[in-house]
């Protein structure tokens, strides 16, 4: 008996009503084995005489005998229960903190095994032996020690909350139900608690899925911005550059003006020193004269003065400096040229621009517009080419490829290799949206128009505010009004620019995009806000820049 018992667990000689070892252990039809009292108790209190295990119900109340097989195996249970608890008693360890102290014990309190909802106790191995031994208590119920015991019973009934009532949403005893919660919608503890588990569990699933997307978002948003330097860096390098060779070029033109007005200043002054010096020599001339006249008109010699009168009397040849004058140059000019200059060079670096726009218009495709993709709101031209929005919704089959909520609208062409270029008319628009898309895009319902969910688009809105639609969103700082927006697209170095056509100037790029899918080109002429955005987008031929 003793090696046959050792095969099996401990929970096999509990009851599962009492939780103690079987005492008159019956067994009924459909298998299970409980206290003959127990099961008793059970069937008294139930209407239905079904099993507390499986739920089988029996229409009939069946008879009950005592297994004496099992009953000598939980006889043979017990006693070596009864023999480990004094053998281990010595090796009971003190209850630690967190752990269910013994109520039992005086001086150190050991760590309970289990609480008894009958005494309101929790006992240690050595202290929980009478319940395992002794008829009286072997009938309590037993549990998994725990601690504030009293708050598992009705404090009406002084009875266990063995009951959960749905009605009230609160745990009652059995008592309960023939008072206070008569006729509500009672269920046992351990079914509810397998309800609310659940419900747990599926909580616990969302929290732990809204985390993962919160941290997705983190992520998200970091590249975001990892993207965002990128491209401040390279909007950076860009303008240093441009702006240095503009500060080169007026740093140029302005030495060339100094230096010119410098040059200028210094031809004066070397004419007003050679007058000076051919001055100072007629004067050095005349002085010697003048002492030579002094000296002969206070001679006596009545001889030498005749003899040199027609000569001293004649003044030394010397020029008329009548008509000379240092005139101060004239600068006039002089900065417009410098300035005509500096535009001139200007122009020749804006036609860096007009090249490169050359070299993209390369790749102009003829694009038709796809009218399977166009949201009911839209209206399409019969050649394909031009797209507005409308006052009412058209009545369309609303097939898988169909822009739903957002008024957009994909062309027929797809491009998944090299690079193509195309331009749109959006003179007299007020908003628009345009750029390139991926297949794979969610066209139902509302969409969110950034790099992350497949669409790269600038676009305008009201009071002017033009924008590319990265994430987050960049405000467009642009000189004049676009009335024909170039989109290039580069497929393989995954670039999207887009450019003003009639200014030759870059207006944005997305750079570093990884292009996977095919993609297709988009276009959106918004809401016609009752007339004030009428104005159609429409595909230009490309007239290539000369």
């Amino acid at each position: 008996m003793s090696a046959a018992s050792c095969l099996l667990t401990d929970d096999q000689f509990l009851c599962s009503i009492c939780l103690v070892v079987f005492t008159d252990p019956v067994t009924i039809p459909c298998g299970h084995n409980f206290c003959k009292t127990c099961i008793t108790e059970h069937w008294n209190v139930n209407v239905q005489t079904q099993c507390p295990n499986c739920k089988e119900v029996f229409n009939t109340r069946p008879e009950l005998r005592v297994n004496t097989f099992i009953s000598e195996m939980a006889a043979q249970f017990r006693q070596s229960a009864q023999q480990k608890a004094s053998s281990s008693s010595s090796e009971q360890q003190a209850a630690k903190p967190g752990e269910v102290p013994c109520d039992a014990c005086t001086g150190t309190k050991l760590k309970a095994l289990k609480s008894c909802l009958v005494c309101l106790d929790s006992y240690c191995e050595t202290h929980l032996e009478p319940h395992l031994t002794r008829s009286g208590l072997k009938r309590h119920q037993l549990i998994d020690p725990v601690e504030n015991l009293e708050g598992r019973m009705c404090t009406k009934h002084d009875k266990l909350l063995e009951l959960f009532c749905t009605t009230d949403q609160m745990c009652v005893c059995m008592l309960c139900t023939y008072s206070d919660h008569k006729n509500h919608d009672v269920v046992p503890l351990k079914e509810e608690y397998e309800g609310k588990k659940a419900e747990l569990g599926k909580t616990e699933t969302e929290i732990q899925q809204m985390i993962q997307k919160r941290r997705l978002k983190i992520q998200e948003i970091k590249h975001s911005v990892e993207l965002s330097e990128e491209d401040a860096d390279r909007e950076i390098a860009d303008g240093v550059q441009v702006f240095t060779a503009l500060k080169e070029s007026v740093e140029r033109r302005m030495n060339e003006l100094i230096d010119t007005i410098k040059e200028k200043q210094r031809k004066t002054e070397k004419q007003a020193e050679g007058f000076i010096k051919e001055l100072e020599q007629e004067i050095s001339e005349l002085k010697k004269r003048s002492t030579e006249v002094e000296q002969l008109s206070r001679s006596e010699d009545h001889l030498h003065i005749l003899q040199s009168f027609r000569t001293l009397n004649t003044a030394p040849p010397t020029k008329d400096w009548t008509g000379v004058r240092v005139s101060p140059p004239s600068y006039e000019g002089t900065v417009v040229r410098a300035v005509n200059q500096l535009e001139e060079t200007l122009s020749k670096q804006m036609k860096v621009f007009e090249v490169e726009l050359k070299r993209v218009q390369q790749s102009a495709v003829d694009l038709t517009l796809d009218p399977d993709t166009a949201n009911p709101w839209l209206i399409l031209s019969d050649d394909g080419k031009q797209v507005k929005c409308g006052d009412v919704e058209n009545n369309l089959p609303d097939n898988p490829e169909r822009f739903d909520y957002c008024t957009c609208v994909l062309t027929k062409q797809s491009f998944s290799s090299g690079r193509f270029y195309y331009e749109v008319q959006v003179k007299g628009k007020t908003e628009w949206t345009l750029g390139v898309a991926r297949e794979l895009i969610n066209r139902k319902g509302f969409i969110t128009l950034t790099p992350q969910k497949g669409y790269w688009m600038i676009g305008l809105r009201s009071n002017n505010n033009y924008k590319a639609l990265a994430s987050p969103p960049v405000l467009l700082s642009l000189k004049s009004q676009p009335q024909k927006v170039g989109v290039f697209v580069d497929y393989e170095e995954g670039l999207v620019s887009f450019h003003d056509v009639d200014a030759a100037a870059l207006i944005y790029s997305f750079t570093g995009c990884c292009f996977t899918e095919k993609l297709y080109p988009f276009f959106s002429p918004c809401y016609n806000h009752r007339g004030k955005n009428s104005a159609p987008l429409i595909i230009s031929p490309v007239n290539h820049t000369e």
